[in-house]
């Protein structure tokens, strides 16, 4: 066995293949994109490497692939954080500790090459996109953009050296508990309505892609102190908008305008993961209109970002946005949705939504572990 860097076509090809062969006969397992993916890991232009790196590497045993992971320095991260840290993700291995320890042992060289003194992962490759170890809630598949993994990786992790930074969770609401939400919220936020004169609506379809980029700013000022964020660049900004304004669902949206303009923001997808499971992960040829075509037949959500600015935070506007959105979810036909992900450090979220009646199901894991000299 031996692990090679990622260099030619046909590596790349075996590096997104892989999975494929972690997860055959698993009913949960819901494949990336790959188009989307080839780009997160540096094979074709993405605007979060116009400013970071990567390097992909394949355990390979003759030309059997055994594992594979990507290194990832984010430049944005050392100057916010100035911590050393450098970050590994789109691991997937075989169930052997060994296998696995070379990939972390390979990812852990490049980066303490370019001066880190900590590796964190999995981040797929920043907070901004898919993160975490699946180490609870095995029982189901993941909702849109949520990682899936085999239980036997906390194992791989944690007897390589890896321990617990932080873990992340999924909660999950049935339609069925909104009316008595809806009930609860109504009078607070008429008075609030009432006190503040704030707009409340959704998505303009008239300005679509231009709402989803203030969506997106307003995302990137609202999360400025959470746990190892760093904002999206405006390239990126540009690049998701582009991504998501197919996706999103107007009457899906809310949005609370203030003093002439929006303050709060917030947006859910319809859970696509059934569909991208059905066309295995390819958009082309015709995989992308089987994505898209008739999103209403989708009845599960996620909701994947609620934001307020900070200087209009612990005013209430966070309630508005739900006044705003829950009446939509009733009448678009929405039974379920999973609000995720949620910082255990969070515990303004968590305890609102346990209060709510959420349920948590889902426990994602961030490890660090410190590069020796």
């Amino acid at each position: 066995m031996q692990i090679i860097s990622v260099r030619r076509w046909s590596e790349q090809k075996a590096f997104l293949d892989f999975p494929w062969k972690v997860y055959k006969g698993d009913p949960y397992w819901i494949p990336q994109l790959r188009i989307e993916q080839s780009g997160l890991v540096g094979f074709r232009s993405d605007p979060f490497y116009i400013r970071n790196e990567c390097q992909a590497f394949l355990a390979v045993d003759g030309k059997n692939v055994l594992g594979r992971i990507c290194a990832i320095l984010n430049q944005g991260h050392l100057e916010r954080y100035s911590d050393g840290v450098g970050f590994c993700g789109f691991f997937d291995c075989v169930d052997d500790v060994s296998v696995a320890g070379a990939l972390f042992d390979t990812a852990a060289d490049w980066l303490r090459e370019k001066g880190c003194t900590t590796i964190r992962g999995p981040i797929n490759p920043s907070l901004n996109h898919t993160l975490g170890l699946l180490i609870d809630g095995f029982d189901s598949s993941p909702f849109f953009m949520m990682t899936y993994n085999p239980s036997y990786y906390e194992k791989l992790f944690e007897d390589n050296g890896f321990r617990k930074s932080q873990d992340l969770y999924s909660y999950w609401g049935s339609v069925d508990m909104l009316p008595k939400i809806n009930e609860k919220l109504t009078p607070i936020c008429e008075r609030l309505l009432e006190r503040t004169g704030a707009k409340l609506r959704h998505a303009d379809r008239k300005h679509f892609g231009r709402d989803v980029e203030t969506f997106l700013q307003i995302y990137n000022r609202a999360l400025m102190n959470t746990w190892g964020f760093v904002p999206m660049a405006d390239a990126e900004i540009k690049e998701t908008v582009k991504y998501l304004k197919h996706m999103i669902v107007p009457e899906l949206t809310s949005a609370v305008e203030l003093d002439g303009k929006v303050v709060g923001a917030c947006f859910a997808l319809p859970d696509y993961n059934p569909r991208i499971k059905a066309i295995k992960g390819r958009l082309f040829p015709f995989g992308l209109f089987r994505l898209l075509w008739r999103k209403r037949n989708i009845k599960s959500l996620r909701i994947l970002s609620t934001n307020v600015l900070p200087e209009y935070q612990m005013q209430g506007v966070g309630l508005l946005l739900l006044h705003t959105l829950v009446p939509s979810v009733m009448k678009y036909g929405i039974t379920d949705g999973e609000f995720s992900w949620v910082l255990e450090s969070n515990t303004f979220s968590r305890g609102s939504l346990e209060k709510g009646g959420a349920i948590r199901t889902k426990t994602y894991r961030v490890y660090d572990k410190k590069l020796e000299d």
